[in-house]
């Protein structure tokens, strides 16, 4: 029984995983721009030395293969995807809330580099720069955009254009890759190239991204798809349990009977 016991030990880690993930989902239901990650499963077969015969040799023996070719089954997380699905928009009305609609990035540099973000809420500081709620510098076409002091009205345009009073300051610098199955999260909404993985960047207007002010991107997590996801890997985790519980009551009774004296 020990297979039994091995495969549903396997599967409960797998399954423990996965609520991992949905949890994740479900905490940042409210947080803008985020995407929601979804996972992929597949069964791994631990092939026996037998199994490679794929054939008798009729010249060597006649009989069928004993034992008989046989796969064990042990269940692994195949991928992590990052769905980049559209989130919805939600008007705010600060006119320092930029959300993007399409497949493109806002260039963000941190103290350890640049980074992607599809974030569109940003502040200003002292000096006029447009900044993330953790400080870090929103990058333009023509740099970081500075918003100058004293300006009464900031006006985005829906190509990303920043106007101060009516005259254009800067631009959003709207990136869009060639395949975002190539970026990695790292948390705080932050995107970046895979190890080992080249990232082309593309000019995200023409692949038809566009700015929207005073709105934000929500995040394209469904609240009722995840809670039925979590009952679901809840009740695959209590039945996975059983199993095992099944498993070491049979173990446990051979190991009695095979350890009794006959009379």
């Amino acid at each position: 029984m020990q297979d039994a016991m091995f495969s549903s030990l396997f599967g409960a880690l797998v399954t423990e995983h996965r609520m991992d993930f949905i949890a994740n989902n479900l905490a940042n239901v409210n947080t803008s721009g985020y995407k929601r990650d979804a996972l992929a499963f597949k069964d791994t077969m631990a092939s026996f030395a037998h199994d490679e015969i794929r054939e008798p040799l009729m010249n060597c023996r006649s009989k069928p293969l004993f034992p008989e070719p046989r796969n064990m089954a042990r269940p692994r997380l195949a991928v992590t995807q990052t769905d980049f699905s559209q989130g919805s928009l939600h008007f705010t009305g600060d006119p320092l809330d930029v959300a993007i609609t399409g497949e493109a990035f806002y260039k963000i540099t941190t103290p350890t580099g640049d980074y992607y973000t599809r974030e569109g809420h940003f502040l200003r500081t002292a000096d006029g720069t447009l900044v993330t709620p953790q400080g870090w510098v929103v990058q333009g076409t023509g740099g970081p955009i500075v918003v100058p002091d004293g300006t009464r009205s900031v006006h985005v345009a829906d190509d990303g254009t920043v106007y101060a009073d009516g005259d254009a300051v800067n631009a959003f610098n709207l990136v869009a890759v060639d395949d975002v199955k190539k970026l990695e999260k790292l948390g705080r909404n932050l995107y970046r190239a895979r190890p080992g993985v080249t990232v082309m960047e593309q000019d995200a207007l023409a692949a038809g991204a566009r700015t929207a002010q005073g709105f934000l991107e929500a995040s394209n997590v469904e609240v009722v798809t995840e809670m039925v996801n979590m009952i679901e890997t809840n009740r695959q985790f209590e039945a996975y349990q059983k199993m095992m519980q099944s498993a070491d009551a049979v173990d446990k009774e051979a190991i009695s009977r095979v350890g009794r004296r006959s009379a």
